[in-house]
């Protein structure tokens, strides 16, 4: 057999997803949100509420894409229908080289730091330890996506249990008053307040990243024109209510007074601190275990869904063939998931967490755009083509999420420039990479995709 098996359903995309976006983040990112939103509790739960709602409607765009063209590799079929097959092969090389492997190496490095508060070890080895747990979970996934699946469904779970027994403990236990509707002395003016706003958003985003994961491996979920949107949706609304409601427990339990001491000293753990409240000693313990199950439950959704991006583009002619291979026994695309695994542990020992997760920002931000406008595109392109699942308010919410794009970009270019230009670089050597080795045999498979659809672009799968 040469095709990939669907063996996802609901619950295990799902998984896929909120376990990718659910990290250690949930447990000082509020911090540095309410922060950034000028200590005022109320408007940052409003600000989380509004990060959630920009990530839904992102994710409705990948919705009505993943939906139309349930196939592997994502957002690199969509920039390949949209724009050609370099601006694809752009995309996918530069998640090769920078962002996707980039997140699963910072991510296994983050995995052995958090480890290492338990069970103290050096740099050198949780570094080693990194690597060993990204090879493992590589062969685990190369076993079989539904053991895969399995591994994700039981670790989101699990760390799920210490999360919710300190967001239950909060709204049960927590007694402080807190003052939610408080508003400051003197009120800042809508311009000051657009761009609190604005700078608070940008850090929740950071806990959101990951919702587009699932449309990577849309070939192997069970009836995906239904599946993929229902779970994308329901994955972003569940995230932001657990988002919200974690916040506002640990402002239950934490006096302003503290929190304030706590940042303003740099301290953004904010849900560590109130598992100290709520159990004692025991709750470094509870913290703890739930960061280490959750970079775990993130990383193997990594590991999982990053490499079908190349195996799409080697079954495209877009990258070494090798990589377009499947395992003769479990169906996965076995090259693909080493190669990844390869890449993502050279970068584990190139460079630290710090600059591991900087080389994520800018590539995402840029083909992110690309992919929302390619709903515009699309849509023009072939208006007769089944669309199971249509971005709402169409075409004036997807010129707000790339504004948004717009406003991310420039903001991470003033931040960081070395890293942006990184990011700009990488996309140019990606070209010449095309021009030399693969246009020939991408336009070669790009005529065989036309002729062997009779008219239909690629794109449609059986459910």
């Amino acid at each position: 057999m040469t095709e990939l098996r669907r063996e996802i359903g609901l619950f295990g995309g799902i998984s896929v997803l909120a376990g990718i976006m659910i990290g250690s983040g949930i447990f000082y990112i509020g911090g540095i949100v309410l922060e950034r939103s000028g200590m005022n509790l109320g408007l940052a739960l409003l600000v989380w509420i509004a990060g959630g709602l920009i990530t839904l409607m992102s994710g409705v765009c990948y919705a009505e894409l993943g939906a139309m063209m349930p196939k592997a590799g994502g957002s690199y079929v969509y920039l390949r229908e949209a724009y050609g097959e370099r601006t694809a092969f752009v995309s996918g090389f530069s998640s090769f080289v920078l962002s996707a492997s980039a997140s699963i190496a910072a991510l296994a490095v983050a995995f052995a730091a958090a480890l290492s508060t338990v069970f103290p070890m050096g740099p050198w080895a949780q570094k080693f330890l990194a690597a060993g747990t990204i090879l493992l979970l590589t062969l685990v996934n190369i076993r079989g996506v539904r053991l895969g699946a399995a591994v994700q469904n039981v670790f989101m779970v699990l760390k799920l249990l210490p999360i919710a027994v300190i967001l239950g403990a909060g709204f049960i236990l927590g007694d402080v008053e807190t003052p939610i509707l408080t508003m400051p002395e003197e009120l800042p003016s809508v311009g000051t307040l657009l761009s609190t706003v604005a700078f608070a958003v940008v850090a929740t985003l950071w806990a959101y990243e990951g919702w587009t994961n699932l449309n990577s491996i849309a070939e192997e979920i069970k009836n995906p024109r239904r599946t993929l949107p229902l779970a994308i949706i329901l994955s972003i609304v569940g995230v932001t209510l657990l988002y919200v409601l974690f916040n506002y427990s640990i402002f239950r339990v934490l006096p302003y007074e503290t929190i304030r001491a706590m940042i303003e000293g740099g301290d953004y753990y904010l849900g560590r601190e109130a598992a100290n409240v709520l159990f004692g000693t025991f709750g470094g313990t509870v913290v703890a275990a739930a960061m280490i199950l959750a970079i775990f439950n993130s990383l193997n959704g990594c590991v999982m869904v990053f490499p079908r991006v190349y195996y799409a583009m080697a079954r495209d002619g877009a990258m070494v063939r090798a990589l377009g291979t499947l395992h003769g026994n479990f169906r996965t695309p076995v090259n693909a998931l080493l190669a990844s695994a390869a890449i993502s542990i050279g970068l584990v020992f190139m460079r630290d967490l710090g600059g591991l997760t900087s080389l994520v920002a800018v590539s995402g931000i840029i083909f992110n755009g690309l992919t929302f406008y390619a709903v515009i595109v699309l849509r023009r392109r072939y208006p007769t083509m089944e669309r199971p699942y249509k971005v709402w308010l169409y075409p004036y919410l997807i010129w707000a999420v790339i504004a948004v794009m717009v406003g991310l970009l420039v903001s991470t270019l003033l931040e960081d420039p070395f890293t942006a230009m990184l990011n700009l670089i990488v996309p140019a050597i990606a070209l010449v990479i095309f021009k030399v080795f693969f246009e020939k045999s991408s336009e070669e498979a790009a005529r065989r995709r036309t002729e062997t659809s009779s008219a239909r672009p690629v794109l449609a799968a059986d459910d």
